[in-house]
């Protein structure tokens, strides 16, 4: 294997630190919050306690002005044990970076904090019932008032965090007839009157993760709620999703490895016809393609990293990431399934909860369909 050079000391001594409180704080409950479908709130605030959330912040929001890495480290640990409740990744690496790149002084001061500690829960609300990977299909409107705030209507859906969320970066049209230049952003909080949410969806996969609906019905946005400037949404859209995507990829990556770690010592130890399941060609030549694909995907993924961390990373190479990693991960889940048998479909076993949890990943942050189009188009191939 490949020795990875992305990590340093400090890097793997923070993982040690994570894992610790994956193992204490997450893994005793995950199943319970599976059945309940969503993660108990303490463990935000516990997380905002180890300084677990928002760490790329800078000190005076509430971080600890680390690099991109120690996140990626995170997201690794909570994809190798298949925690897929834990909403970290999206409040730490997207909503809270939104409001420090695009946010006011005062939007700064007032929120950062709050999601650094774990007081305040942050989603971001773009898939509409008519509009998923077509950000530029949103219907929901926040029309400007005579005082200068925005009156918000439409709904969200597939939100994650959506059920928990006290923050929620609202995509909307400020000027409908504009298109991706009528598109702003706005930071709706929870309680504003007409913003309720709708019941926890039921899902594949993730069942731990809080995904809800969110209707905004006449809700009155203050001006100072506008993030990053009226008409300015798609641009700052465009802008964060190579890391989002990239997320993904690390995920995948990660995600993939584990069921592969898993399935090595199952067929290790289950004999069928008096020998170990490892012990027949078929098994052996199958994980070494797997293993093969993972090594390949996440040398590709740690060059990307390399890049993020440099603000270096560009939109199409991150879609290569997200797309071939994603389809990646859910092949490797569909194998080792395979190999474990009539265990990999009982949901008892981490491998079936990682085979459900994993086909979202080919769909959400952009379908792989729109990556493709994405890196077609980089390479000169436009379409209409």
């Amino acid at each position: 294997m490949i020795e990875r050079t992305l990590f340093n000391a400090d890097h793997e001594a923070f993982r040690d630190s994570f894992r610790k409180f994956v193992e204490k704080e997450i893994a005793p409950h995950h199943e319970a919050w599976e059945e309940q479908g969503f993660v108990d709130r303490a463990v935000w605030s516990k997380a905002g306690e180890n300084g677990f959330l928002c760490m790329t912040l800078p000190e005076a929001f509430g971080g600890s002005a680390a690099d991109k890495l120690y996140s990626v480290v995170q997201m690794e640990e909570i994809a190798r044990t298949g925690f897929t409740g834990i909403g970290f990744g999206l409040h730490s690496e997207i909503v809270a970076p939104y409001i420090l790149h695009y946010g006011t002084e005062a939007q700064k001061q007032k929120y950062l904090p709050k999601l650094a500690s774990g007081e305040m829960v942050g989603a971001i609300a773009m898939s509409e019932p008519a509009a998923g990977s077509d950000l530029q299909g949103v219907k929901s409107t926040a029309i400007k008032q005579a005082d200068g705030s925005y009156l918000l209507n439409g709904s969200k859906t597939f939100i994650t965090n959506g059920w928990h969320a006290d923050l929620v970066i609202v995509v909307a049209k400020t000027d409908p007839s504009a298109g991706a230049k009528g598109t702003s952003l706005l930071l709706v909080e929870r309680g504003m009157p007409g913003f309720e949410k709708g019941k926890r969806l039921k899902k594949l996969g993730m069942k731990a993760q809080d995904t809800s609906e969110l209707f905004f019905d006449n809700v009155k946005v203050p001006a100072e709620n506008l993030l990053g400037g009226e008409g300015k949404g798609f641009i700052c859209l465009m802008e964060q999703l190579p890391w989002e995507r990239l997320q993904i990829a690390i995920g995948a990556v990660a995600a993939a490895q584990a069921a592969i770690d898993w399935t090595v010592d199952y067929t290790k130890d289950r004999k069928v016809f008096g020998q170990p399941v490892a012990a027949f060609q078929n098994t052996r030549y199958k994980l070494a393609e797997l293993q093969t694909e993972v090594q390949v995907a996440r040398v590709f993924v740690d060059k990307c990293c390399e890049l993020v961390n440099v603000d270096q990373l560009d939109t199409a190479t991150a879609s290569m990431a997200k797309y071939w990693c994603s389809d990646l991960q859910c092949k490797v889940m569909d194998e080792c399934v395979q190999l474990f048998g009539g265990y990999g479909y009982m949901w008892e076993y981490p491998i079936t909860r990682a085979y459900a949890d994993a086909r979202v990943q080919r769909i959400y942050g952009g379908t792989n369909e729109i990556m493709k189009e994405v890196i077609s188009r980089a390479m000169g191939l436009g379409g209409r």
